[in-house]
């Protein structure tokens, strides 16, 4: 299953808000910058280059993937839940990644109400890209342009 690259990406007012908070994070190797189910203690923002983000079963076989392009927030949904990560992200050698700790993101988002609904923004496309594979990969011939609709009761 492919996860929509564009569903991390972020407005540019919210990443330079969210840079202002951030500290490097050296990537002149592939890097892990998180794994799945790990407590979330910050927030990545990928500033250039390119970053992996895969979900394994629990027997490791891969079910999901996604490549996160330059703008991208990763570990948003664990961060914001306050819930393991539920994917793991690996940065590519030459990344230019930036991370924000929980501490930085939680005062940037009670001390500034826009920010903290483009972050929303991100969230909510995150969820719809997630939908969208999941009902892909049920669906024999994938329906374009449909919506999700409620089921019907016999």
């Amino acid at each position: 299953m492919n996860l929509d690259p564009t569903a991390f990406l972020a407005d540019p007012e919210l990443l330079r808000g969210l840079e202002e908070q951030a500290t490097p994070i050296s990537c002149s190797e592939d890097r892990v910058l998180f794994r799945q189910g790990e407590s979330p203690s910050g927030l990545c923002i990928l500033k250039s280059g390119e970053a992996t983000l895969t979900m394994t079963s629990t027997e490791g076989k891969e079910i999901a993937t996604a490549r996160a392009c330059a703008g991208s927030l990763l570990g948003l949904p664990g961060l914001i839940g306050n819930q393991p990560y539920t994917l793991t992200a690996v940065a590519h050698a030459g990344a230019q990644v930036v991370y924000v700790t929980r501490d930085s993101f939680t005062a940037l988002m009670r001390s500034d109400g826009l920010l903290a609904m483009k972050i929303l923004q991100v969230l909510a496309a995150e969820v719809r890209s997630a939908r969208s594979a999941i009902l892909e990969q049920r669906s024999p011939h994938p329906r374009r342009g449909r919506g999700l609709t409620p089921s019907r009761q016999a």
